[in-house]
């Protein structure tokens, strides 16, 4: 299957591309900073002109500026929101037949300035979402944009969006700097650093296979499925159980559903529809 990925050179791209290539797909990268063919997918035009030069059956939508606050709101909200309209707009006219879109956990809304309480934990698909900030406001707005395109294509192009949680690329389980600047090390010997995020993490190797599943997948699945994709444990040395509420006490309600090393997301409707989990996890890929 020829697949095209957006953001291919990104930390979650990288790991995509390659699962892909491994089980054989043809990949096409599109990145504006390189890639197979560098392109500025914020212009409908040049969206237009990758899809129909390259004709992919799947499209894989990953490019956005990747994390909050790391550049300015109006701008992370504008690129994000013109990329996902893009990428689905092309796609759905050019013939693309499988369209899977990045999302993100963030969109449930948690490290709030005002506060956030959840309504249950673990956190799944069914939880209201309650953005706050422009990075996950634009999110949400992805995962509607492709709802949006299902409802216009009808059963012509099966659409997915998935919510990967705190990408770990293999790099970093030896030290290097994760997106939010700290090493997992870091992560796990202050838990401050993790329980803003609710201690969530995914290896980018997994979220790959999740990525190549779901593709594989798509046409029998029910169209425009949401999904979370999360480590198997929590980013964290304790129980959530006990260390949410001395963290976040608004969570003290809820915390004590996630016992031993059971994480604050749930990616049970992954497993269930798709057969994926995650098979990395700290206590295995973090090098001594």
């Amino acid at each position: 299957m020829r697949t095209l990925v957006t953001g291919s050179e990104g930390r979650l791209g990288r790991s995509v591309v390659a699962e892909l290539e491994a089980s054989g797909h043809d990949v096409i990268g599109i990145d504006a900073r390189g890639g197979t063919v560098p392109a500025d997918l914020t212009d409908l035009g040049e969206a237009y002109e990758v899809m129909a030069r390259f004709r992919p059956a799947a499209v894989v939508h990953l490019a956005a500026i990747a994390t909050p606050f790391s550049r300015t709101d109006g701008l992370t909200y504008r690129t994000n929101t013109q990329l996902a309209f893009n990428v689905c707009e092309a796609a759905v006219h050019t013939g693309v037949e499988r369209v899977v879109v990045a999302s993100s956990p963030t969109v449930v809304g948690y490290g709030a300035p005002l506060g956030w309480t959840p309504s249950y934990l673990p956190l799944d698909e069914d939880h209201p979402a309650r953005p706050w900030n422009a990075y996950s406001l634009s999110k949400l707005a992805a995962e509607q944009t492709m709802q949006a395109f299902v409802r216009q294509a009808g059963d012509r192009v099966a659409f997915a969006a998935f919510r990967p949680c705190f990408v770990v690329a293999p790099e970093e389980w030896a030290g290097a700097p994760t997106q939010s600047g700290h090493t997992i090390r870091e992560r796990l010997e202050r838990p401050e650093l993790g329980a803003v995020s609710l201690f969530n993490y995914l290896d980018a190797r997994d979220a790959g296979e999740l990525v190549r599943v779901l593709v594989e997948a798509l046409p029998g699945l029910p169209n425009g499925e949401v999904f979370f994709a999360s480590a198997a444990d929590a980013l964290a040395r304790e129980p959530l159980a006990e260390l949410l509420p001395t963290l976040l006490p608004e969570t003290e309600p809820f915390a004590a559903a996630l016992t031993g090393t059971a994480p604050a997301f749930s990616a049970a409707k992954a497993e269930r529809l798709l057969g994926w989990r995650a098979k990395r996890g700290w206590r295995t890929e973090l090098e001594i």
